[in-house]
């Protein structure tokens, strides 16, 4: 810092108004984190609603609201890998600080996701062979998924789909050969790739939210998905005026 910047009034109020917002945001993040967190345990374990509901409310094996955090973990995994892929392909801060965004969001959900089959004593694996959205029978989701997605990420959730052909294995998500693609490419045709695969990626992802909001039966799960909905949904509009800006647009 020089002399100058040191005593110039000005810039001593920015860095200020800098780190208090920087502390502040921090603050916001743990305390949703941990709000989150005592009311799961709470719903999960029917505290405050009568002696004895405790157990009965605990979400079983192949219940919508386990089926759905063993899914999500899985699905989020994977936009964190790509937002780490791309991140090292581009310089364009727009991009990069969407990537992180993405990673930093998806992450900590992740984390809370599988911190629940934890609490409720679950495994994260699907019992019995079970098929990845299975949970999601009766809504129109568990027809989602498959390799042959057309960009969409909404192909069949036919025997491609459950045998994870190519990677694929829930709605929306990338192909290892699509992820060795976005490997290879650099700047702007990297950063084109990455917001047509994460469009793909939210897209898949806020139907299997939208399906837990309506099928799972622990609240804060419910929140957690409704937040979800609505987050990627702000992305997804995003995304798309930055692949306009790039005079390209959402895979067909």
């Amino acid at each position: 810092m020089s002399t100058a910047e040191g005593h110039d009034p000005h810039a001593l109020v920015e860095r200020r108004k800098t780190r208090r917002v920087r502390r502040a945001a921090g603050g916001a993040v743990a305390l949703a984190l941990l709000f989150a967190g005592a009311a799961t345990v709470a719903s999960a374990r029917g505290d405050g609603d009568g002696a004895g509901a405790g157990e009965a409310r605990v979400p079983g094996a192949s219940s919508a609201d386990a089926g759905f955090a063993r899914d999500m973990a899985v699905h989020h995994q994977q936009a964190v890998e790509m937002s780490f892929i791309v991140r090292d392909r581009t310089d364009d801060e727009d991009v990069r600080r969407l990537a992180y965004d993405i990673a930093n969001t998806q992450a900590n959900q992740r984390g809370m996701l599988l911190g629940w089959l934890d609490l409720w004593e679950l495994p994260k694996v699907a019992p019995g062979g079970e098929q990845p959205m299975a949970w999601m029978a009766g809504t129109g989701g568990h027809e989602h998924g498959g390799t042959d997605t057309g960009g969409t990420g909404h192909g069949g959730h036919g025997s491609e789909a459950g045998s994870g052909a190519d990677g694929v294995l829930m709605a929306g998500m990338a192909s290892r050969s699509e992820l060795a693609r976005l490997n290879r490419l650099d700047g702007e045709r990297a950063e084109v790739f990455f917001l047509q695969l994460m469009t793909d990626h939210h897209k898949g992802g806020v139907a299997m939210a939208e399906a837990c909001a309506s099928l799972c039966s622990v609240p804060a799960e419910q929140r957690l998905a409704r937040g979800m909905v609505e987050g990627q949904q702000s992305e997804l509009g995003l995304m798309r005026d930055m692949l306009a800006e790039r005079e390209a647009e959402p895979r067909p």
